[in-house]
């Protein structure tokens, strides 16, 4: 295949092990990334987002322990990637052009974080030089002191699906309400 010249992206990746057990506690009656949104599974609309951002992807699925198990998983199993965007998979709104902006925003810094109107939100972004501390995260606390230790940029977007997660059945209505855009 011949070189386009195109700089390497970061991958994303796609958080999908967790056992979802608030969804459940709060009356959801199925997973809530198999949850329809608009006739659609949760998981499926977080994937089409990805796809159409263009960048390359990677779906963890297996069962971790905690969200640094999964992100130290997916690391490694896309160790030579030039960097990663961090995406929980419950985020079905999330837009392309977030997952893109964060992607170029990642040419300059070590970390990124978008924010929609003062929350920080996903994806956030980790440059290669975070690898091996992503790789041996553990727990249930994920990337956080990561980002504390490189002093993410905040990247500010107009983007409500960054923040907006399916962490209860209440979560998937309010997604539902702003998919219809009431």
């Amino acid at each position: 295949m011949a070189s386009t010249g195109a700089a390497p992206q970061p991958v994303v990746l796609v958080l999908a092990s967790g056992r979802g057990e608030r969804f459940q506690a709060s009356g959801g009656q199925v997973p809530k990334l198999r949850a329809l949104l608009a006739g659609v599974p949760v998981l499926q609309r977080t994937l089409a987002a990805v796809r159409a951002s263009g960048l390359p992807w990677h779906l963890e699925d297996a069962g971790h322990p905690g969200m640094g198990d999964s992100i130290a998983a997916a690391v490694r199993a896309t160790r030579d990637a030039p960097g990663w965007l961090v995406l929980p998979a419950d985020l079905p709104l999330v837009q392309p052009s977030t997952l893109q902006a964060v992607a170029r925003a990642l040419a300059g810094h070590e970390a990124v974080v978008p924010v929609f109107q003062g929350r920080r939100g996903h994806p956030v972004g980790f440059a290669a030089a975070c690898g091996a501390e992503l790789a041996g995260l553990t727990g249930q606390q994920g990337a956080a002191p990561v980002l504390k230790r490189r002093g993410a940029l905040e990247l500010a977007v107009d983007d409500i699906g960054c923040v907006t997660d399916i962490d209860t059945v209440a979560d998937l209505a309010e997604a539902q309400r702003r998919l219809a855009g009431a």
